[in-house]
């Protein structure tokens, strides 16, 4: 497996994703939920802290995982610019979000919610989170970083040419076969009585 995939992070990076998005709409659905359902807000709110807490703690893989990746996958000049600025934005959003893990663990352990300011530097964080994510996909689908091999498109494209230029080829030979028919008796009888053999035939190839 690892042939293909050249190291852990992205495999770790998925997790990263979905456990702290998962973690702010628990967060949001315990804030936004009625106030008529206080047990259901209870559980959504604990559910977002355990989540954002388990979040924190596999983004220590992947930020090690894309450490790795940063100094050993293959790379060239533009993709080492690319890789750079992914690195920077990683470290920046990972710092945000192992802020918000200690600040509910804070608010957990003096038995208070986190509040509006929290939720709203929650909802910064996933922004930041996008834009990483963002950039790392660039690193794959733009720069090719980690990729074993690319499918031959031209090959591809090519044979389906082939096909349809062969297809042109036929209608238009079949076309260019009838005018000759309609055209030939007029202009066989006018090479032979007004020009010589040797000047038609030179005309023919030249046309």
């Amino acid at each position: 497996m690892m042939e293909v995939i050249p190291n852990w992070h992205p495999m770790f990076v998925h997790f990263t994703v979905a456990l702290f998005v998962a973690a702010w709409l628990f967060f949001m659905l315990s804030t936004l939920v009625a106030t008529r359902h206080g047990a259901l807000r209870t559980q959504w709110h604990g559910t977002g802290r355990w989540t954002l807490w388990l979040g924190a703690l596999v983004t220590l893989g992947t930020l090690l995982a894309g450490w790795d990746a940063y100094n050993t996958v293959d790379h060239d000049t533009p993709s080492h610019e690319a890789m750079t600025e992914h690195r920077n934005w990683a470290l920046v959003t990972t710092g945000v979000f192992a802020l918000l893990a200690a600040w509910a663990a804070w608010r957990a352990c003096a038995g208070r919610s986190e509040g509006l300011v929290f939720l709203v530097t929650l909802t910064l964080a996933i922004a930041l989170l996008t834009a990483t994510a963002s950039r790392g996909g660039e690193l794959v689908y733009r720069y090719g970083i980690g990729v074993v091999a690319l499918p031959d498109t031209d090959a591809h494209d090519h044979a389906g040419h082939d096909h349809e230029h062969d297809g042109n080829d036929a209608s238009a030979n079949h076309h260019d076969h009838d005018m000759r028919d309609e055209i030939a008796p007029h202009d066989h009888g006018a090479s032979a009585v007004d020009a010589p053999a040797h000047d038609h035939d030179h005309h023919d190839h030249a046309h």
